[in-house]
């Protein structure tokens, strides 16, 4: 039946085929595009079939687009991990502050501590602040008898040496009372200024007394201050 309905068509195809028909079929160009003809038409010149390139660009040569989103998006990002660095180096300075707050709380209750207790030791010390009563008198009448050029006086009031009973009384009320670095280095400034200063006197030299005895009394001075003795001595 199909060999029928083929034998049947034949007839008709040929009929119908007429040149006119085919003229007007092979000049109708609805059906192929300008990219087409260009691509199928293989006596064109070369140069023209160039367009096909364009035609097939890669995917990684289009441009990026960037949209008001993305813009947005970013920024919100940015914005949030810089509020997150923020806020971790404020929580680390709050925990620096706190610790360095901690530290300098003990210190202050070290110190507190340490100050009870030399007022304790003090308030218990009448004997060596007698012998400290004793050096300040001694100090006052040496000075005057220097600002008068009287050595001899001055002489009679220091002793000939340092050893001496009220400077060795001295030094064991130093030595009872000192409890700091600071305090044993004025004792030291003050003991090495004293021998200069009785040395002096002794050679009846002047200009030397009146500079030992200026570091004697300093030294003195700047004890008493680091030992809270300044309020409790007379004559300072």
């Amino acid at each position: 039946m199909a060999t029928e309905f083929l034998l049947a068509a034949k007839p008709f195809l040929s009929s119908s085929s007429t040149p006119s028909s085919l003229s007007s079929l092979t000049n109708t160009p609805v059906l192929l595009s300008r990219a087409q003809q260009k691509k199928c038409n293989a006596e064109r010149p070369l140069t023209l079939c160039k367009t096909l390139s364009d035609e097939s660009l890669p995917a990684t040569s289009s441009p990026v687009i960037i949209t008001k989103r993305s813009l947005s998006f970013s920024f919100l990002t940015s914005f949030v991990f810089s509020l997150a660095s923020r806020g971790n180096s404020s929580a680390n300075a709050a925990i620096l502050e706190a610790d360095d707050d901690e530290e300098l709380l003990e210190k202050v209750k070290r110190d507190r501590k340490k100050r009870l207790e030399k007022q304790g030791v003090i308030s218990s010390a009448n004997q060596e602040k007698g012998y400290l009563q004793d050096l300040v008198y001694r100090l006052s009448k040496v000075g005057q008898a220097i600002d008068k050029n009287d050595l001899s006086t001055a002489s009679s009031v220091l002793g000939g040496s340092t050893d001496t009973d009220w400077v060795q009384k001295a030094n064991i009320a130093f030595t009872k009372l000192s409890s700091s670095p600071d305090e044993k280095t004025q004792v030291d400034t003050f003991n090495s200024s004293l021998a200069s200063l009785i040395s002096s006197v002794t050679g009846n030299d002047i200009e030397s007394s009146k500079t030992a005895f200026v570091s004697s009394a300093n030294a003195f001075e700047k004890w008493t201050a680091l030992t809270g003795l300044v309020g409790q001595l007379k004559g300072l």
